[in-house]
């Protein structure tokens, strides 16, 4: 997605924000609402990574960590991140058994990873590295910064107009004050959608192109997706807001999760990534990945 396109839907978020403002205090509320959102916006380049991470309880990998799957883990990160021309990120773990992954940071000499520990536990070191590619991919698209700051204004339109339906009541009624709680998150959310759906793709391009072979990662979307039905992400599903900096929808995919979903169909995503491996499945592998054959154990 271009520059401008992303620039666009991030003052549409903007925009939003301010006429709820109106809505709920008129000129005054707007103004606020415009402090308020330009204020978010700084300190969310500033502080994008702290937040996500913050909020769904990643803990950083450190160097002293004893666990062998994890120092595996991190020198695979590592190595993906030279092969992308990357600064290798800090990496981050998130207590869940659900399988999932996300990249944050404002630029890619200020990025981080985080998976879960399902995710460590259900996949191969193949379809772990396919996955990691991926989030690097996010890194080197410059995607998660907007995605960041994307999620920090929508969650703060969904408090807003939650505020609405309580205090603004004298201007725009009872019903105006329902439909600015339920049309609101709505429109913020489809313009997640519209953010998301078109970098995944891109970004699973880009993955597969950095890890060598496109069928770790359609493997990994498969098993994520089941993994993701099976179990609940409790630090996504307090924070919807976030559901599409992951790698894969977080969200327990019952009822509403589904109608306005951040992502493409993992089936579309795994024939897109298939159609690709063609001819260089296990082109430009090292040995010591074409050696990691098996789970992690």
């Amino acid at each position: 997605m271009g520059t401008a396109k992303t620039f666009i839907l991030l003052a549409m978020l903007t925009a939003l924000f301010m006429g709820i403002g109106y809505l709920v205090a008129g000129t005054t509320g707007m103004a606020i609402a415009f402090v308020v959102a330009a204020a978010m916006n700084l300190f969310s380049y500033w502080n994008s990574d702290k937040i996500v991470l913050r909020m769904q309880g990643a803990k950083e990998l450190t160097a002293d960590n004893k666990s062998p799957m994890l120092r595996t883990f991190a020198k695979d990160v590592a190595s993906l991140a030279e092969r992308a021309g990357l600064p290798a990120p800090k990496i981050y773990i998130i207590e869940t058994p659900q399988p999932n992954a996300f990249a944050t940071g404002r630029s890619p000499s200020h990025a981080a990873v985080a998976a879960t520990t399902g995710l460590l536990g259900m996949l191969t070191r193949e379809e772990v590295a396919g996955v990691m590619a991926h989030e690097l991919a996010h890194v080197r698209n410059r995607d998660t910064l907007t995605m960041t700051v994307t999620a920090t204004i929508a969650g703060a339109i969904g408090m807003l107009a939650n505020f609405a339906l309580f205090f603004g009541r004298e201007r725009t009624g009872l019903i105006g004050s329902l439909a600015i709680m339920i049309i609101a998150p709505l429109a913020a959310g489809l313009v997640q959608m519209a953010i998301s759906r078109s970098r995944e793709y891109e970004a699973d391009a880009k993955g597969a192109e950095i890890c060598g072979n496109p069928l770790w990662l359609a493997s990994a979307l498969e098993k994520i997706e089941r993994g993701a039905r099976a179990s609940v992400n409790v630090q996504a599903e307090r924070n919807p807001a976030m559901a599409h900096m992951y790698i894969s929808n977080p969200l327990s995919g019952h009822g509403v999760d589904n109608l306005f979903s951040t992502h493409p169909s993992t089936a579309s995503r795994v024939a897109a990534l298939r159609r690709m491996a063609g001819d260089q499945i296990n082109a430009d592998v090292s040995p010591e990945m074409r050696r990691a054959a098996g789970p992690w154990g």
